[in-house]
């Protein structure tokens, strides 16, 4: 099946509503600096708010997405995001209220949308063929890059040609609209069958090799995103070139989801995950060595190609290991994950800064995305094993040219 053959009118519709949905999402931390950078220790007030967004995603995301059914989704979706709404309008509106309520209405603005993504990527999944579920999930793939491609620069413009509070006021129109939009799609999607909250909690949890591979991507991304103005005036090149340079990992990244969704590839898919996930270690590392600013541009389109398959490999690989009434649920946690991953990888590069250099700051964050990514390969491994062992000693066929226990 072909791209062409997916993009119907309902998948158009679900994009329109993933628009409004992920928009405000990718706008938010820059928006908040901008909202508070003209008082008195503005940058640092800004920082601290998007912090406190990121912490409301971390924590909402797992607890809103453990509670979502999915034959009833709708409702749940539609309440979050119109918390998400409201609290973004409320930040604009009250722009120069006080530090700790706009840290309120920051936390409810992350927390209150944070299941969204994984809910909607789950009725998404449902809306297609089963053989289309790779093509469909590397279409939201490219959606999602090129929303944080845009994004960054519509809320600065928006921030210094109109006023600091105009992208939060957008950001609420947005997720306004994106409520609205949810009742032009489907109710949820099919479950074979229902999961218990205690139940719930053992199946989410059996699939955290894949949680720890997703932190160590997004590491990757932090590393990229925070560290490279500081390694381009290491280099003597313009800091201006930072914002074409991430343009360019972006696009790369677009790039590789569509490619990747072209075809099937060999090797199972948590090989395929290792793998992408080590070349763009490798790339992030060679661009903490060039000096060069045509080398830094090239490492970083390769390393947004790479990226893009190993976002979707795991994407897939927690698709398979889920049960569909444990998918919302699922996907949540990975996004609460990745986002765990970009902090910690922030905060150490940023911590070595006082320190080391900045290309030294940038290797050490590889050290720790290589470390995450041999846990969750070991740890999948594991599962692997140990799920294999489980189905022999309940009775299944044993291959017995492998089982030394078995004696003819």
């Amino acid at each position: 099946m072909s791209y062409r053959e997916i993009v119907t009118r309902p998948v158009l519709i679900w994009g329109a509503v993933a628009v409004g949905a992920r928009m405000p999402v990718a706008m938010a931390p820059l928006s908040l600096v901008f909202l508070v950078r003209e008082r008195p220790g503005g940058y640092t007030l800004g920082a601290v708010l998007a912090a406190v967004y990121v912490i409301g995603e971390i924590v909402g995301a797992p607890v809103l997405g453990m509670r979502m059914r999915p034959e009833r989704a709708r409702p749940q979706l539609a309440v979050g995001l119109a918390v998400g709404a409201a609290a973004f309008a409320a930040l604009g509106a009250a722009n120069s209220a006080n530090p700790v309520v706009l840290g309120v209405f920051a936390f409810l603005a992350g927390a209150g949308p944070a299941a969204a993504p994984g809910g909607l990527r789950a009725v998404l999944t449902g809306m297609v063929p089963e053989r289309a579920v790779t093509r469909a999930v590397s279409l939201e793939s490219v959606l999602v890059f090129g929303i944080w491609a845009v994004a960054p620069a519509a809320a600065t413009s928006l921030a210094l040609s109109v006023a600091p509070y105009v992208p939060l006021l957008l950001a609420g129109t947005l997720m306004a609209a994106a409520v609205a939009g949810l009742w032009a799609l489907p109710a949820g999607w099919k479950s074979e069958r229902e999961t218990g909250a205690e139940s719930m909690l053992r199946v989410i949890a059996r699939a955290w090799p894949v949680y720890v591979t997703g932190a160590a991507g997004l590491t990757l991304l932090a590393l990229a995103e925070l560290i490279l103005p500081a390694l381009l005036d290491q280099r003597s090149i313009g800091i201006g070139w930072a914002g074409p340079l991430l343009a360019g990992f972006s696009v790369g990244s677009a790039l590789g989801a569509f490619v990747y969704g072209l075809r099937s590839w060999p090797g199972r898919l948590p090989t395929q995950s290792m793998v992408l996930l080590f070349g763009v270690s490798g790339c992030v590392a060679l661009v903490a060595f060039t000096p060069w600013t045509g080398g830094i541009a090239a490492g970083l389109v390769v390393a947004g190609v790479l990226q893009a398959g190993a976002m979707l490999t795991r994407t897939l690989t927690l698709r398979e290991m889920l049960p569909p009434s444990a998918l919302a649920a699922g996907y949540s946690v990975m996004y609460a994950a990745v986002g765990a991953g970009y902090a910690a990888s922030g905060s150490l590069a940023g911590g070595l800064l006082r320190f080391v250099a900045p290309s030294t700051a940038i290797l050490a964050g590889v050290g720790l995305t290589v470390v995450l990514t041999l846990t969750g390969a070991a740890g999948e491994r594991w599962m692997s094993r140990t799920s294999a062992g489980a189905v022999g000693a309940e009775g299944a066929p044993v291959d017995r040219r492998r089982d030394p226990e078995c004696r003819l």
